[in-house]
């Protein structure tokens, strides 16, 4: 078989913004414009466009799985214990530059879900608000 014959055909997964993932994107849009760094948010939103979205839709498990830096709050194992079963083993997280995006990919039918995003100075995940708008809420 040549180069020329060879045809390797590559499955996007779907990628879905959950409107808790709106709702952080405006509370970003809006911590940028209190630093004055509005310029900062129109980048965030090409970079999720041109590099993220289509990462994930290539290499969905391409970020670590949340658990892997188990939580040390009570709050925060509090919170993952009232997620539905299995859904905490679900979540991931992907770096990009100064933000910090939680996801989860579902299997069947295979969906990549955007939960939440965060600017490293802002605080944690709100884990009840986003599963709430989350992959089970999205299905019709």
């Amino acid at each position: 078989m040549q180069r020329s014959e060879l045809h390797v055909t590559e499955k996007l997964l779907p990628v879905e913004l959950t409107d808790s993932f709106n709702a952080r994107l405006d509370d970003i849009e809006a911590f940028l414009e209190q630093a004055d760094a509005s310029f900062a948010f129109d980048r965030l939103i090409q970079e999720l466009r041109s590099t993220v979205i289509p990462n994930l839709q290539r290499f969905p498990r391409i970020g670590r799985p949340y658990l892997d830096q188990a939580p040390q709050s009570a709050e925060a194992l509090t919170q993952l214990a009232a997620l539905p079963a299995g859904a905490p083993d679900a979540l991931r997280e992907y770096l990009h530059s100064d933000y910090l995006i939680l996801y989860t990919v579902t299997k069947d039918p295979e969906i990549v879900y955007l939960l939440s995003i965060r600017h490293h100075r802002q605080l944690t995940f709100d884990f009840a608000l986003l599963w709430s708008s989350g992959p089970s809420s999205q299905k019709q």
